[in-house]
């Protein structure tokens, strides 16, 4: 299991994460979109690669509902080194999970991965997405 945790949105730990992701350029991460709540164990996550936090809790950042483009701006910044072989951990506000996963869709031309709970076998599995795949719209 993996052991790093990196939090974005508190000071300083953007430099951090991204010296290490450059010194460290196979390394897969999964994007936590916000800090799950206390009574949430998101470690299982950790099997797909090194957590990175994007946000603090719901609730603590509440900024979207007045306007969207700091937000945008922000996970921008956060999610600018996403490759498509890492993964997004859906948590937190459904706003915020559907613009930064627009967001990462720009930056790995429609291709990303996911992590899915499954509430009956009590562990995370992987989606991929392709956004642009070919083929009938109706099969």
């Amino acid at each position: 299991m993996k052991n790093k945790i990196f939090e974005l949105y508190k000071p300083k730990s953007l430099t951090d994460f991204l010296d290490f992701s450059k010194e460290n350029p196979n390394e897969d991460f999964v994007y936590v979109l916000q800090h799950p709540p206390a009574h949430i164990n998101i470690l299982g996550a950790s099997n797909f690669g090194y957590l990175v936090i994007c946000l603090p809790s719901t609730g603590e950042d509440s900024q979207i509902i007045f306007s969207s483009a700091p937000f945008v701006r922000k996970m921008r910044k956060n999610l600018q080194d996403f490759k498509q072989t890492d993964y997004i951990l859906c948590t937190g506000d459904p706003s915020i999970i559907g613009i930064s996963t627009a967001i990462v869709s720009d930056i790995t031309q429609g291709k990303f991965n996911l992590l899915k709970w499954d509430r009956q076998e009590r562990q995370y599995y992987p989606l991929s997405i392709d956004l642009y795949q070919k083929g009938n719209i109706n099969e």
